[in-house]
């Protein structure tokens, strides 16, 4: 049986998601992001318990169509942001509709009727949170950031983030108060 989890954004997501399956005494045979597969047929019993356990964690379940499209999107975006680096050899829409097997503008219209904001500015916004996480670690120059991120310039880059945050990523690194935001919130 497949379940599908909402805000399920990285590998410690995974861990605890596994872990709390295991607890109510189910076997997850594959934890990925946002999708879980588990050994049992038929939780009736048990969701309600692991639904309370994952709303406390910050986890929801999805049961509605869309939901789980506009989910799916989500976690595809962040995957290729926070993991492959934004590394990829297509165009993002060609990226969604590959993974999802679904029409771009049935993708795009979606998830704006849902999110409020486009694919493109989600996906932007996901970029500018990765910068400014780069910047924090200060290990990396704007020009290797820019190239990790697939920026075709430092100077769209920097654009880009100063429309998006209202600061160059040069202010923004000697800001003392370097605020990010939650994966989640965005």
């Amino acid at each position: 049986m497949k379940l599908y989890i909402k805000n399920m954004v990285c590998s410690r997501c995974k861990m605890v998601v596994k872990s709390e399956l295991e607890k109510l005494g189910l076997h997850p045979i594959a934890v990925e992001l946002g999708e879980v597969e588990i050994l049992e047929g038929a939780i009736d019993s048990q969701k309600g318990i692991l639904l309370s356990n994952l709303q406390l964690l910050g986890f929801d379940i999805i049961d509605d169509k869309k939901s789980k499209t506009i989910d799916k999107i989500k976690t595809l975006i962040i995957d290729l942001v926070q993991s492959k680096n934004n590394a990829i050899k297509t165009n993002l829409s060609d990226y969604l509709t590959s993974h999802i097997h679904q029409d771009y503008n049935t993708l795009s219209n979606l998830f704006s009727e849902v999110e409020n904001t486009t694919i493109e500015k989600y996906f932007i916004k996901l970029k500018i949170e990765k910068v400014k996480e780069l910047l924090m670690y200060e290990e990396l120059t704007l020009n290797e950031i820019a190239y990790q991120l697939n920026y075709s310039s430092v100077g769209y880059l920097s654009n880009q983030f100063k429309k998006v945050t209202g600061f160059s990523p040069t202010y923004f690194k000697q800001l003392r108060d370097k605020k990010r935001k939650q994966i989640e919130d965005l």
